[in-house]
């Protein structure tokens, strides 16, 4: 994920600051709304609402895993990979 920030600050100032800030906003809905989003290779899918990434995640014993914060424009193989 770092290389997403820097790639997003890199295009405009404090962008890669308003990206991490609202990857933390889709995983802090994660309070109320684990569990409940499609899974994908055994993980739940949380579409982030601002960019293209995708938090994949488990729920075990009323606690959130997170496993991987991933770029949804990346070869679909490579995201398969990633979460093999």
């Amino acid at each position: 994920m770092e290389l997403s920030v820097l790639f997003y600050k890199n295009q405009e100032v404090h962008l890669g600051n308003y990206f991490l800030n609202s990857i933390f906003a889709d995983i802090e809905s994660l309070y109320i709304y684990a569990g409940i989003h499609f899974k994908v290779n055994g993980y739940h899918r949380l579409l982030a609402k601002n960019f293209p990434f995708a938090i994949y995640y488990k729920v075990k014993n009323n606690i959130v895993y997170i496993y991987a914060v991933l770029d949804c424009r990346q070869n679909p193989k490579k995201l398969e990979d990633r979460l093999g």
